[in-house]
């Protein structure tokens, strides 16, 4: 099992493509290090009581703020989950073809940027932690985005850019993606597996999580675990680990950073007037 206190990161994105998926995906298993692992999760054990939400069969917070009516309130994230995950993502240079103002998206030419380049405020300004137990899943659900244009689609009835970057800490588990049936009903039988593990970062884009359902199985324990089945086999830290075909989960924190779309100042407002 890796030991090495370390975190290393790719010179281009597209070489940590998850290749086999429909849509875009990213996998990178040495996100942040050991060390900066324990810190952000002492960070979250010891956050005031309550930041936490507790809901039926897990808890989460919610940084910098909730949502009011799909706004943010305009305040900066806490140092400790700007530094060093923020600035990371900015620093991946992905070289996927896009368009400038000099050129249609027939016309596209190679540029390198961060995933983050076409969204408004070209950072993530919101991040959700969420615990997970032993035991403990997500029910399989998709999100519904519009598309005015092709340089900025939104969401149908949320609040994001088209891009989630997944943070995973203290454990592994299987993301689940599955179709609809025809009837509408939910395909019980994954199409395909993502593997997280711990201190990697999983970024998905595109229509990955608005085309098919996505969700966590309630298990205390992966099993089928191979090559065959789960789809970034090939870039995990450590597959090895999971020879046996089976992972064995304890609790394990996720750190989601989105671009929330519209910001309101009122935040500004009311932090001026807390300090007079």
């Amino acid at each position: 099992m890796e030991s090495i206190d370390h975190f290393s990161l790719p010179r281009d994105l597209e070489l940590t493509k998850i290749q086999g998926l429909p849509s875009t995906a990213y996998y990178i298993p040495n996100f942040v290090s050991q060390q900066e692992e324990r810190v952000l999760l002492d960070k979250i054990a010891t956050a005031p009581k309550p930041r936490w939400k507790q809901l039926t069969r897990r808890r989460l917070q919610t940084w910098p703020s909730d949502l009011i009516r799909d706004r943010l309130l305009d305040a900066p994230l806490p140092r400790w989950l700007e530094e060093p995950v923020v600035s990371r993502i900015l620093s991946l240079s992905c070289s996927a073809s896009i368009p400038d103002d000099d050129h249609t998206i027939e016309q596209a030419i190679t540029l390198p940027h961060h995933i983050f380049a076409r969204s408004p405020h070209q950072r993530p300004n919101h991040v959700l932690v969420n615990e997970y137990s032993p035991g403990v899943g997500i029910m399989a659900h998709k999100l519904k985005w519009r598309e005015k244009s092709k340089a900025h689609p939104t969401q149908d009835g949320s609040a994001y850019w088209p891009v989630v970057c997944t943070v995973s800490l203290g454990s592994s588990l299987c993301l689940n993606l599955h179709r609809s049936m025809d009837d509408g009903a939910l395909d019980p039988t994954p199409v395909w597996r993502i593997l997280q593990e711990p201190r990697s970062l999983l970024i998905t884009a595109d229509d990955l999580y608005t085309a098919y359902l996505h969700g966590i199985a309630d298990a205390d324990e992966d099993v089928d675990l191979s090559p065959d089945t789960i789809v970034n086999w090939s870039l995990l830290r450590d597959p090895l680990q999971y020879a046996q075909g089976r992972n064995h989960r304890q609790t394990r924190t996720s750190l989601t950073y989105r671009d929330v779309l519209k910001v309101s100042k009122m935040g500004n407002r009311l932090d001026t007037m807390f300090k007079r």
